[in-house]
């Protein structure tokens, strides 16, 4: 089963870092749910066009955090993640993602008025039907 990792070879993250930090989405997100069977090193290393020792990477890293096992002989398989730990994954994602966006606005010269005030609007585009309940 392929999976809908996109890595870039001209960007300055490691590629091992772009792919674990991927596979770490797809199964907090639960689009990889407990127990799929991942592909292999060697099957992920063609599909990525990485080298095996970058995927065994990724895997080592997945299976110490836990969200991984790998039994000999069958293959690595996602592991259950409890609920409390996906929640915080989830917050810390979304976290991550604004401070990104709003280091690159910082970059544009927005000062901070103006930046409260698209990002609220932006709110409001977002989720239109919560807007009274403030």
């Amino acid at each position: 089963m392929p999976l809908p990792i996109r890595i870039s070879h001209d960007s300055a993250e490691p590629l091992y870092h772009q792919i674990a930090s991927q596979m770490r989405s797809l199964i907090f997100s639960g689009q990889l749910p407990a127990g799929t069977l991942l592909p292999s090193i060697r099957e992920l290393a063609v599909e990525t066009e990485c080298s095996v020792i970058t995927i065994r990477r990724v895997y080592q890293e997945l299976e110490s955090e836990g969200l991984v096992r790998t039994r000999q002989g069958t293959g690595t398989f996602v592991s259950e993640v409890e609920a409390d730990r996906r929640g915080q994954y989830q917050y810390e994602a979304v976290r991550d993602a604004l401070k990104q966006a709003l280091e690159r606005i910082k970059m544009s010269g927005l000062g901070e008025r103006e930046v409260r005030d698209v990002f609220e609007q932006a709110l409001r585009d977002v989720f239109p039907s919560e807007e009274g309940t403030r």
